[in-house]
Order: structure tokens, then sequence, then C-alpha cells
């Protein structure tokens, strides 16, 4: 099974579609909301996973625990806002 619909609707498509149901190109609502909330998991466990580097190097390099927590929760911070940022980047194409 596919996650992604088809962008070419037949006519088949075209002609079983009842009198006020609109077409959606990118497929159902039900198809694109597990593949957001996969995507978003993802970036998250991306920042955690730079989180806890950034952390454990600044811990080796011998800085002090608040120091490095502090380091950790900017990287982290750093990976979520860019994450938006190419998320809004992108979300005129997406549409």
């Amino acid at each position: 099974m596919f996650i992604f619909a088809r962008l070419n609707l037949g006519v088949q498509e075209l002609l079983h579609l009842e009198p006020r149901q609109h077409l959606h190109p990118t497929g159902s609502p039900a198809v694109t909301v597990p593949v957001v909330l996969l995507v978003a998991s993802l970036v998250i466990i991306l920042a955690l996973l730079a989180g806890i580097a950034a952390g454990k190097l600044a811990r080796l390099d011998g800085a002090s625990y608040p120091s490095a927590i502090r380091q950790a929760a900017t990287a982290f911070t750093v990976v979520i806002t860019l994450a938006a940022a190419v998320t809004a980047a992108f979300a005129p194409f997406l549409v």
C-alpha cells in the first residue's frame, strides 16, 4: 500500500464524485495526517539526538553540568527552529 496518492486523477475517478464532494489532488486528509505526524516525530527525535550529542560533547570538553545542559537546549532549539524555517519555506510548494 502506497502512502502517496496519485496526482493524475483519471476520468473514472472524476465521474464518481458526489455532488458536494470536493476533489483533493494530494489525497484524502486521512492519508496526510499520519505523514505529518511521522515527519513531526522524526524531527523531534532528530532534535533530541542533536541536543544529547551537544550535551555529551560539552561534558567531554570539561563543561559543568549547567553549561552542558544549556548547550544541549540550545542545540535542540536550533534544530526545531531550522525545521520550522524549512517547513515555512516549502509550504507554498506543498499546498
